[in-house]
């Protein structure tokens, strides 16, 4: 059966990307809190870390995390907050969330907290939305953009490379 087209729908073009940051968030040990009605409750707090594009750069600090939660299917949404401190002395407060899937093969090595950022990152799916708050006239342009994000796993830490939506 063919499908008639709703003329209410409108040609808006490609969605287009244009690269924000690098970020290289550095985690402290996690917290299990164990399985609740939702699922399994993480906290993966951030212990600092950095962040680099051509128009910002600076530090990641200590005190936000991701407030993970492990679904009964194996995947883990993500619920981040950071706080993130620019070179010149801005704030501004970062959001996202998010989903990380790992395909069943890869549950041995994705489980190795030693290892796993040895695994190329095209074999699983880590994918984030981030959002930003700030106050300073400078960035707040930051204040009216969506972003998406890939990510993957570093040693002690997780990244990301950042864009936005034009």
């Amino acid at each position: 059966m063919r499908m008639v087209a709703d003329p209410r729908v409108k040609d808006v073009g490609e969605t287009r990307t244009e690269f924000l940051f690098d970020i290289v968030v550095d985690l402290d040990p996690p917290l299990d809190f164990g399985r609740g009605p939702s699922g399994r409750r993480m906290l993966f707090g951030s212990a600092g870390g950095r962040f680099e594009g051509p128009e910002l750069r600076g530090d990641v600090l200590r005190g936000g995390g991701d407030w993970a939660l492990f679904r009964s299917g194996g995947t883990m949404a993500l619920d981040v907050r950071l706080a993130l401190r620019t070179d010149d002395g801005a704030l501004i407060h970062m959001t996202y969330g998010g989903r990380f899937t790992t395909p069943p093969e890869l549950g041995a090595e994705m489980a190795d907290p030693a290892g796993r950022h040895r695994v190329d990152p095209s074999r699983y799916y880590f994918r984030t939305n981030p959002l930003f708050e700030t106050g300073a006239e400078r960035y707040a342009w930051l204040n009216d953009i969506v972003c998406v994000g890939s990510g993957y796993f570093v040693e002690c830490g997780i990244a990301y490379k950042v864009a936005q939506v034009a």
